[in-house]
């Protein structure tokens, strides 16, 4: 077995792939401050508000189902390029809707556009710098936080200027379309591994079946290889579910805490977001140096820290500090945990991906409706001690993972 290169190869087909990240960071962060501002202009609950989290994970599940399929049928590329025109296609009932039914089928189709998109650039990038994949995928979500971080900031503008939340979360289409355009020039791998990668990345051998036992059964364990994938799988989980509450619903909470306006706090949430993209560009080449796992464990912990703060937070500009210190911990949960799955599948990596989509659907589709159905029970500030729940979940798991990775 060769080793494997150690070096990020940003050419062409990467920094193609990197708009995907782009696509996906616009649209999450624009949008997700904006639930309060939609749910008020439907006039609906918060709880019917969180449902739009519960479309997008229903697109997630349906596209962890269809992408491994499509990329076995008609190729990569072909893949991340319907998923563009998806997205391009869920934007408009989203946006111009009048009604719950519309903008939860927007979101919809949307969720399994952008996910198909997402997981097909996430494996092609994995397979591409095989070694290097934990600091390519974590600099590409650091790409694509770092242009979202303007999405707040866009959205806290056009409401300041009058014309609400909806021409920010349009640019996504436009991203969208172009950057499916672009895929046309590029070559990805389309199938799960090729000959080349096979040699790099390892395969452990499938363990022979069982003979068929009376009861009682006696217990077995899992192969560590088997519960590091599951532990980092639970560690996306608790990524992207901290990640989706605290985008959704952090803005409202700052409205109750500090009496600031809608726009000023819904910009704060661009502090998130500014943590989460500083963290990533630092994560990449450390996960190099460090075990990532090691790295991945300590984001949770800080991530709790943020919370802390902002969960005490009177005022506009210690919030905003909150939410900071937390996107230290979050932008570094989602890539490291993915690229610790995906190599921890050997290869299998379009099965792990799925995986990984499907437990990002689940936070995505259960947290943030949870804790706005907490938060019209108990109102947002208490709601919110949900997060650091999520977040020691998270850190158990990345340690276990830890563990069970160990060489």
């Amino acid at each position: 077995m060769t080793s494997e290169p150690r070096t990020p190869r940003r050419d062409r087909l990467t920094l193609t792939l990197y708009g995907t990240f782009v696509m996906w960071g616009w649209f999450l962060y624009s949008f997700s401050p904006s639930v309060p501002l939609l749910t008020a202009d439907l006039g609906v609950s918060r709880a019917l508000g969180g449902l739009h989290g519960t479309a997008l994970a229903a697109g997630a599940v349906v596209a962890a189902v269809l992408t491994p399929r499509l990329v076995a049928r008609t190729g990569r590329r072909a893949t991340l390029m319907l998923g563009g025109f998806l997205i391009a296609g869920g934007v408009a009932p989203l946006l111009l809707g009048t009604s719950v039914v519309w903008t939860l089928s927007g979101m919809f189709v949307l969720s399994v556009g952008g996910n198909i998109a997402v997981s097909s650039a996430q494996v092609a990038l994995a397979l591409h710098h095989r070694g290097a994949a934990s600091a390519i995928i974590t600099e590409a979500n650091g790409v694509g936080s770092s242009i979202g971080l303007l999405g707040p900031l866009a959205v806290g503008g056009a409401v300041a200027i009058g014309w609400g939340w909806r021409p920010a979360v349009a640019v996504t289409a436009v991203i969208a379309l172009v950057t499916a355009l672009l895929a046309r020039r590029v070559q990805l791998p389309s199938r799960q591994v090729s000959p080349a990668v096979t040699e790099e990345i390892p395969v452990v051998p499938a363990e022979p079946e069982p003979e068929p036992r009376r009861w009682p059964v006696p217990r077995t364990r899992l192969r560590p290889q088997a519960l590091a994938s599951w532990c980092f799988l639970v560690a996306i989980l608790a990524g992207i579910g901290l990640e989706n509450v605290t985008t959704y619903w952090s803005a409202e909470l700052v409205v109750g805490r500090t009496g600031a306006p809608a726009s000023i706090a819904t910009a704060t949430t661009a502090g998130l977001v500014a943590g989460m993209s500083i963290i990533r560009f630092v994560v990449g080449p450390l996960s190099l140096r460090v075990r990532p796992a090691h790295l991945l464990t300590a984001s949770f912990l800080v991530s709790v820290a943020g919370w802390a703060v902002l969960w005490t937070a009177t005022e506009a500009w210690l919030a905003l500090a909150g939410l900071f210190v937390a996107g230290l911990g979050y932008g570094a949960q989602y890539p490291l945990a993915i690229s610790l799955l995906l190599r921890a599948a050997g290869a299998a990596v379009d099965k792990a991906q799925a995986r990984a989509t499907l437990a990002g659907g689940l936070a995505i589709g259960v947290l943030p409706f949870a804790l706005g159905a907490l938060a019209d029970a108990v109102g947002p500030h208490q709601a919110f001690l949900l997060v650091p729940v999520i977040a020691v979940v998270g850190a158990l798991a990345a340690l276990l993972g830890a563990r069970a990775s160990r060489p």
